[in-house]
């Protein structure tokens, strides 16, 4: 766990990475150009730290992200 946990710190690629509950163990929220660099991205976190199991969704289309929570009362 600390080893994944010093890999994903060191690559700019991962923006937000979360420890979860459940069937899988972390979620990467990753930014990468193009599909030639998220595979790039995959190879050098599977080099650095082998997994046991992986698996990879992409977003089509942005609708909203999330810029911050507001400070004033809803």
């Amino acid at each position: 766990m600390e080893k994944f946990r010093r890999a994903v710190a060191t690559m700019p690629h991962v923006v937000e990475a979360y420890r979860m509950s459940g069937d899988l163990d972390y979620m990467l929220k990753v930014r990468a150009a193009d599909m030639p660099a998220s595979d790039s991205f995959y190879r050098k976190l599977i080099r650095a730290v082998p997994p046991a199991d992986v698996s990879a969704s992409f977003v089509m289309e942005e609708i909203k992200e999330n810029r911050g929570v507001p400070l004033e009362a809803v």
